[in-house]
């Protein structure tokens, strides 16, 4: 059941280079009005590098939200006006320095609707060209070769914690296992 909820006031709070925080006012389907702190962030794309080898490209990177190191798929915000593929291509470029012959869109979904509109395009990138990375001037990236086989493993162990990251691995585990299952 879809229930709207009429925005009566909006006032931004914080607006910065990444997120921007707004509280909302709303009307609730029985009358009552109460409050919705949101969290306004520019789409963004995930990709997941698969090499000839069946390898997966990720990304080793400190994050200071959680205050660890965590492997991560390559992923980052589109810019202005950017497509999801042309954000993909060059989020993979500077952080992996690798160029994709071939694209694939797997997936569009909310990463967390409750409280942020952020929306993720995840694409699976393949015919991998090596490159050198030239990532944004803040981050420190390391890049990981993992075999693709290894990966619900390491999900299992702890070792991938980001949502996103399993979310699209999990989707290309997916796709692989039904397109060997449709060529058998």
């Amino acid at each position: 059941m879809t229930t709207l909820e009429p925005t009566i006031n909006s006032k931004r709070i914080y607006k910065g280079r990444v997120v921007g925080l707004r509280v909302d006012t709303v009307q609730l389907a029985e009358g009552r009005v109460s409050q919705r702190e949101l969290v306004e962030h520019s789409p963004s794309v995930a990709i997941v590098p698969l090499d000839r080898e069946r390898n997966v490209l990720l990304v080793r990177q400190y994050r200071k939200a959680v205050e660890q190191t965590l492997l991560e798929v390559t992923a980052g915000g589109l810019e202005e006006g950017e497509a999801p593929e042309d954000g993909a291509r060059r989020e993979l470029d500077e952080e992996t320095g690798y160029i994709a012959g071939h694209w694939e869109h797997l997936a569009s979904f909310f990463l967390s609707p409750g409280y942020c509109d952020e929306e993720m395009h995840v694409f699976l990138a393949t015919e991998l060209a090596a490159g050198q990375p030239h990532p944004e001037s803040d981050e420190n990236i390391e890049v990981v070769s993992v075999p693709i086989y290894s990966i619900p493993a390491m999900i299992q162990r702890g070792e991938i914690r980001d949502a996103k990251s399993i979310a699209a691995l999990l989707l290309v585990l997916r796709c692989q296992e039904t397109t060997q299952r449709g060529s058998l």
